[in-house]
């Protein structure tokens, strides 16, 4: 059972920074793809980055790059969003998932809130 735990959300001034955690357990991941996703209230999930543990190869959305990075650890089965410049639109619930190899992500964390203030 893939179980995935996010922490690390909060409320922060625009222009601040804050960095979420993701606990993965339950199996190896050192072949998945881990993610961030973010929802806002009445707008649809959206993706926010993604990183393979094996590799290392990472990706991000126009919206977030040279603001945020992702990083992760298959040792410790963790994976980091490093969030600065916060702006209000980043407001959201942010979701770690977990894609197996060759899948699209099916793994998903119960979300953690974050709130940048203007």
């Amino acid at each position: 059972q893939v179980q995935l735990v996010e922490s690390g959300g909060g409320l922060v001034q625009a222009g601040g920074s804050l960095r979420l955690s993701c606990a993965a357990s339950g199996r190896t991941f050192s072949s998945y793809r881990m993610g961030w996703f973010r929802q806002a209230p009445g707008k649809e999930r959206e993706f926010v980055a993604s990183v393979y543990l094996s590799g290392g190869y990472t990706a991000y959305a126009d919206s977030v790059k040279g603001r945020f990075t992702i990083s992760g650890d298959n040792a410790k089965k963790m994976v980091w969003l490093q969030m600065n410049s916060l702006a209000p639109e980043d407001s959201a619930v942010y979701s770690c998932a977990a894609a197996p190899p060759g899948n699209p992500f099916a793994y998903w964390g119960q979300g953690t809130q974050v709130t940048v203030s203007s």
